[in-house]
């Protein structure tokens, strides 16, 4: 039923697709939810342990480096090996990362947890994107590739708020958290086990940890120009989790780890429940509605840092969060549908190597130059050269849209 043809599966599954396909929905939530929800728990550990700012630096590094290193190395080997072994794999490193932050006494051990966590995150995402696509429901095509769209940025949210809420309400209880999402790793582990295999085995295992980025040849002539899409918005992802608590602070002189969440969730909540609310758009349609609200959202944002009003500045983020959502929904959609299924886990790896890149970089690099220009000058200075990319992925549109033979819904 799955499996690329000439295959025969090699056992009949516990789990039936229907159900197997939720629980690969969950996992998509849960090991994003996990990458978030030490963010807002970074403030208590440095007042707990005593270590200087640049740690936090440090901290943040190691999970995108171990991050972008799995990407590169064995983002498509689930094209080769099946997409259930290398779930389980990356499931088995999530868990342990889990059990590392329980046992964390130092900073020493928080980046080891993290580059822990990179990993299996780097191994999960482009096998898990793929496995969704395949186990979708007949009669609901196309909400694969929304759930992979929506599930890293609700995961986000909702990881930050969490994590927020439980520390706001029991300091004491800093580890709960990590204990409730290991049980859920867990859970998720059994119920991947019993889950179908969507792809055969392949030739090329090996060759395909060699590092790369690999867009199919028929993909990267629209990649071209869809890709500052996915740069824009996760680049205002970086934004708003490395300098957005310390502008909302210096915005209300007021210091709160539940802001903390807040601030996430405004860009990555509002993103999640866009792409859910959007997921039957036209590709071109969603994207071009995405990079316009993202540009409305960052000249609001430019206006509010300027005129130093938070309320502005929330209802700014809001706005481009729905753009963030509604924009990488139409890079996924436009780019997917143009690679053939053993190239799926490929290029979902591929794009996430551009909106990880995108994410960290630029975000390491305000942090510095915040450091000499000023906090709210880099903020709105980064906040331009998101909006100057969102002009031109709307530039790109207009110059790629199809001849009125060919329709004017089509993203590719």
């Amino acid at each position: 039923m799955f499996l690329r043809s000439g295959a025969a599966p090699r056992r009949r599954p516990l789990l039936p697709a229907r159900a197997a396909f939720w629980v690969q929905a969950s996992v998509l939530l849960v090991i994003m939810a996990a990458s978030s929800a030490p963010s807002p728990l970074y403030p208590l550990y440095q007042d707990q342990w005593g270590f200087p700012p640049v740690v936090l630096t440090v901290i943040f590094a190691a999970y995108v480096v171990a991050l972008l290193a799995a990407l590169l190395t064995v983002g498509a080997l689930s094209d080769h090996l099946g997409r259930r072994p290398v779930l389980l794999g990356a499931l088995v490193l999530e868990i342990a990362a889990m059990a590392v932050f329980v046992a964390a006494d130092s900073a020493g051990t928080l980046i080891a947890a993290r580059l822990v966590q990179g990993l299996a995150t780097g191994t999960a995402t482009g096998a898990l994107g793929a496995y969704v696509i395949e186990l979708e429901p007949r009669e609901r095509r196309g909400l694969g590739t929304v759930l992979t769209g929506a599930g890293p940025v609700l995961g986000l949210a909702a990881g930050a708020v969490v994590s927020s809420l439980i520390v706001a309400a029991a300091p004491a209880m800093i580890d709960l958290v990590f204990l409730v999402l290991l049980g859920l790793l867990v859970l998720q582990a059994v119920g991947t086990a019993l889950g179908p295999e969507t792809v055969a085995r392949a030739p090329g295992a090996l060759a395909s940890l060699v590092p790369r980025v690999s867009f199919p040849p028929q993909v990267r002539p629209t990649a071209l120009w869809v890709l500052p899409a996915a740069t824009a918005c996760w680049a205002l992802g970086g934004l708003i989790i490395s300098l957005g608590p310390n502008l909302v602070r210096t915005l209300t002189g007021a210091e709160s780890v539940v802001l903390t969440g807040v601030v996430v969730a405004a860009l990555t909540g509002t993103g999640g429940i866009a792409i859910l609310f959007l997921g039957a758009t036209a590709p071109r349609r969603v994207l071009a509605l995405g990079m316009s609200l993202l540009a409305a959202g960052m000249a609001a944002t430019i206006g509010a840092l300027a005129a130093g009003s938070v309320a502005l500045y929330l209802a700014a983020t809001v706005v481009a969060g729905v753009g963030f959502g509604a924009g990488f929904l139409g890079v996924l959609r436009t780019l997917l549908p143009q690679a053939a299924p053993h190239e799926r886990a490929g290029l979902l790896s591929a794009i996430y190597v551009v909106s990880y890149l995108s994410h960290s970089i630029p975000a390491v690099a305000a942090g510095a130059v915040a450091g000499t220009a000023g906090l709210v000058p880099t903020a709105i200075g980064y906040a331009g050269a998101v909006l100057l990319l969102a002009v031109l992925v709307l530039a790109g549109l207009r110059r790629n849209r199809p001849a009125p033979e060919q329709g004017g819904t089509s993203g590719v």
